[in-house]
């Protein structure tokens, strides 16, 4: 810790300059889930992840783990994790730009954690992270999540970047338009004649079981409103995973929406205008050249995979 005097009030002030290794354990251990994991990943002990962090909490005066299983970060500790990965960050991009590296003369590696809703990981979101591992040392660490909530990853530090559905930037970021995410109704042959035989209304939604992703996921609930049913009284299937969610409907579990670039055969479309899902790129507003490249190699395939933005919905 450090003092210096304020020139107008004469007031002695205390900085306290905060250790990247202390920082960068704090991240380990709410990576990995525990100390243990976090000591075989900084290959040192648990004692010593322990002693690290019980430091850093003295020094700061603040908790900033909560020792649970798994681990989790408190407000100070998600400070600590964005301040440990930028750092990370910005000695990778300035190491790599010195053409410096390992004794074996490769470049260092580096762990990127992404946040990405499932539909788009199932459906275009990993061929550009294959083609950036074939030229870039990237580790990449994706966090699945609902489009409404990768942004609050983001936010807390716990990523890096993220696909989110929140055109406002979170604090500290940038925001790029990626473009929409289209889904269409969809169910098997089979199903259509057992529940919509004499058409598809009101009255035949409220009794046909649908497959819904998760209890976060609200894409079939706001199609099922826009068609004058309320969604809670509506039998449903949970299937919280993006491929087993549409062999589901293949099978005729129930209808569901189904991403348009996910191709199913053997369904049918239910009919109406699609639904569409703004999707963006929201990042650290750091002037890292590999964040930009790993951002420019994204809205690339967005572009190729989705459909235009639109500024109405």
């Amino acid at each position: 810790m450090n003092a210096s005097e304020d020139l107008c009030t004469g007031i002695s002030i205390a900085y306290v300059k905060i250790d990247a290794q202390l920082a960068a354990t704090v991240v380990a251990a709410v990576d990995e889930g525990s100390f243990d994991a976090a000591a075989r990943r900084l290959r040192i002990t648990p004692s010593a992840v322990s002693q690290r962090i019980k430091a850093l909490e003295q020094q700061l005066g603040r908790v900033v783990v909560v020792r649970s299983r798994p681990v989790r970060a408190t407000e100070a500790g998600e400070a600590l994790i964005r301040l440990a990965r930028q750092i990370e960050l910005l000695e990778h991009d300035t190491v790599a730009a010195f053409g410096l590296g390992s004794a074996d003369g490769a470049a260092p590696r580096i762990r990127v954690p992404l946040a990405v809703n499932a539909d788009s990981m199932a459906t275009w979101f990993l061929a550009p992270l294959a083609r950036l591992a074939l030229v870039h040392p990237i580790d990449f660490d994706l966090h699945r999540d609902d489009q409404n909530y990768t942004a609050r990853l983001l936010e807390s530090g716990e990523v890096m970047a993220a696909v989110t559905s929140e055109s406002q930037p979170v604090g500290g970021s940038t925001v790029t338009p990626l473009g929409m995410l289209e889904y269409r109704p969809m169910a098997t042959a089979d199903y259509v004649e057992r529940w919509f035989s004499h058409g598809l209304d009101a009255e035949s939604l409220r009794v046909a079981p649908f497959v819904d992703f998760d209890r976060r996921d609200t894409l079939q609930h706001d199609w099922l409103r826009a068609n004058g049913v309320d969604p809670w009284s509506v039998p449903r299937h949970y299937v919280p995973a993006s491929f087993d969610f549409a062999q589901a409907v293949r099978l005729g579990l129930g209808w569901g929406l189904i991403p348009v670039p996910q191709s199913v055969q053997g369904l049918i479309d239910l009919g109406g205008p699609p639904t569409r899902v703004p999707l963006y790129w929201q990042q650290w507003n750091l002037r890292s050249p590999l964040l930009d490249a790993i951002a420019a190699e994204v809205a690339v395939e967005a572009q190729r995979m989705l459909a235009p933005l639109r500024t109405s919905r």
